[in-house]
């Protein structure tokens, strides 16, 4: 059956002048807007020119000369244009997710160029409606307007550039306006501080090894292998920022002497110089290969500034203002949340992150994120949304496109691993994961929910090895893993180790650490605490313990585990199901699985 087009939509008229003219005096005069600088003075240039068809005039030389008042002499080497039209991006980017969210008209300034592009904002609003354009696997074929709206909204974007407002170059890439300006760093060429060839040899290597280490993760952009060699050693943070428009310098130095090799490394802040992070490294050439040395502290270096709650996540966090809702910020409230879990983080953030993904269709990371929060509607019962169908199908969905976007991205592995883990699909889930391993060995978020299905699956050696990894490489991340952890030491008869953790995570707003903590006290033999613990968590999940052998199952606990785990519930005089009905549903649920 073929789906007809939304009325009006297919052949709805471009913005006339007027029109946009008034989005344009709605941009500017809004709060939102800075009212200091040249950003309105930049947006109001563009635009004039483009109504007038004048847009293929607009290159960074007349765009400094009338809106800069730079001199005819103006250089290209100058990078005040290219600079401020990313100020800019990111300005208008933030007004249409805050302010702008019910406008009628977008205007947008591609990247790749200077020249405005006018939208109805209505049919891109369409395009990214998160439970609508996702591909769920076995539903079949999906309707015209679930592939459709992104392009109908790219395509009335091109007609109405087609009939008038101007005639440019070629068209943007296909990741133009789809994928927002993330936090960039730069890497320089690490300086030779020692004598002769190896001290040198080595700078060129680490800088390499970092080059390959910290792409892999995606929460930022790094600056290609040509950029970074164009760079000289010891250059300023000033220069980096001015030149590049970069937020972040990692910079450092290599000494050899003798047989010992020292590096060190520092993190700086562009906007002002500051040294976010600094470290040194020091090793044994007569132990350790040359290469091996390198990966290794270029290994470490990644895991630290890039990691989620690295270095760079951390500063960011710390100098956001609490009302900016800008996309990158919506990475940071899902990090927020997956160190508080509880409803109202959750909430917060995949609203943010459903306003991101209609900004930004094409942008991986944002939904994998999402991912994870229509699953934990499901897995958690946060802010349910009955009326969207499947949490599960629509996890299954955001995460399948995000891979489909963007293969090595780790977090979009990690979406689907966990998506076709609660479906039980765990051999598919766990060769996703393993994937994922491979590609990036160092992300502690990854690392600490991989852990935590190995060992759901009854793996828990295993699991423990990878939740140890993940907590030593990130000592101050999620509390989510202490507690997980704390429950696989319980399950391998370490009860001191159990207790001590368990009371690291401290996840008070959080429904099932209650859960775990009363297994846990149980265990360790505290049944006072056990039964204070197991009565909280009646309270925020009176669903649970009656349904408990359900429950476990959907985490993919083993019957003998999950018994062991409900066995300790009742032992601390807490409401499960009797014996006889646990052991009556356990073979029911093995024989609907068949042999």
């Amino acid at each position: 059956m073929q789906t007809s087009l939304p009325e009006n939509r297919a052949e709805r008229p471009c913005p006339t002048h007027d029109e946009v003219r008034a989005q344009l005096e709605r941009i500017v005069s809004s709060r939102e807007f800075p009212s200091t600088g040249r950003g309105a003075a930049f947006l109001k240039y563009v635009t004039e020119e483009a109504l007038a068809g004048r847009a293929h005039r607009l290159k960074a030389y007349s765009v400094a000369i009338e809106v800069f008042n730079r001199s005819p002499n103006f250089s290209q080497d100058d990078p005040v244009v290219r600079i401020e039209a990313g100020r800019l991006r990111r300005v208008i980017e933030r007004y249409y997710l805050i302010a702008g969210q019910n406008d009628p008209i977008r205007i947008d300034i591609p990247k790749g160029g200077y020249a405005p592009t006018f939208t109805w904002n209505d049919a891109l609003a369409e395009a990214a409606d998160d439970e609508l354009n996702v591909v769920v696997a076995g539903r079949g074929a999906f309707a015209w307007r679930r592939l459709g709206w992104p392009v109908l909204a790219l395509l009335a974007a091109f007609v109405c550039v087609g009939l008038g407002y101007y005639m440019a170059g070629p068209v943007a890439s296909r990741s133009a306006g789809q994928i927002p300006d993330e936090p960039m760093l730069v890497i320089a060429p690490f300086a030779d501080l020692g004598e002769g060839p190896l001290a040198a040899r080595y700078a060129a290597g680490l800088t390499e090894e970092l080059l390959t280490a910290v792409p892999r993760f995606k929460e930022i952009t790094v600056f290609g292998r040509e950029t970074s060699k164009a760079l000289r050693p010891g250059i300023e943070a000033s220069q980096v920022r001015e030149g590049l428009g970069a937020h972040f310098l990692l910079a450092g130095g290599v000494r050899v002497e003798g047989d010992k090799v020292r590096v060190t490394v520092r993190l700086v802040d562009t906007s002002n110089g500051s040294i976010l992070w600094s470290q040194h490294y020091e090793d044994d050439l007569d132990t350790h290969e040359l290469f091996t040395i390198q990966t290794d502290v270029a290994s470490k270096v990644a895991t630290v500034i890039a990691q989620p709650y690295g270095i760079i996540a951390k500063s960011l966090a710390a100098n956001s203002p609490p009302a900016d809702v800008g996309v990158h910020d919506c990475t940071l409230r899902f990090y927020a949340y997956r160190e508080e879990l509880n409803p109202e983080a959750h909430l917060i953030a995949r609203d943010c992150l459903q306003r991101a993904v209609a900004r930004f269709p094409a942008y991986a990371t944002a939904w994998s994120m999402l991912s994870f929060l229509h699953l934990d509607e499901d897995r958690f019962e946060f802010n349910p949304q009955k009326d969207k169908g499947s949490a599960m199908d629509r996890a299954l969905g955001s995460a399948r496109r995000a891979v489909s976007l963007e293969p090595s991205n780790t977090r979009a592995l990690q979406a689907l691993m966990m998506a076709l883990f609660f479906r039980n699909e765990t051999k598919e889930a766990f060769e996703v994961g393993e994937e994922a391993l491979a590609a990036n060995p160092n992300d502690t978020e990854f690392l600490g929910e991989l852990g935590t299905r190995i060992a759901f699956s009854g793996q828990w050696e295993r699991g423990a090895e990878l939740l140890d990894r993940a907590i030593k490489l990130n000592p101050g991340g999620a509390g989510y893993y202490f507690g997980t952890r704390a429950l696989i030491a319980s399950m391998l008869q370490d009860h001191d180790k159990a207790v001590r953790l368990i009371r690291k995570a401290d996840l008070k707003k959080f429904p099932l650490f209650h859960g775990v903590a009363a297994v846990i006290y149980s265990e360790a033999g505290l049944l006072d605490e056990a039964k204070r613990e197991g009565e909280v968590f009646m309270k925020m999940r009176p669903d649970y313990l009656p349904n408990i052998v359900a429950e476990n199952r959907k985490r993919n606990l083993s019957s003998q585990d999950s018994m062991r785990i409900i066995v300790a519930l009742r032992r601390a005089g807490l409401p499960v199901p009797s014996a006889a009905d646990v052991e009556a549903e356990f073979r029911v649920s093995d024989a609907l699985d068949g042999p």
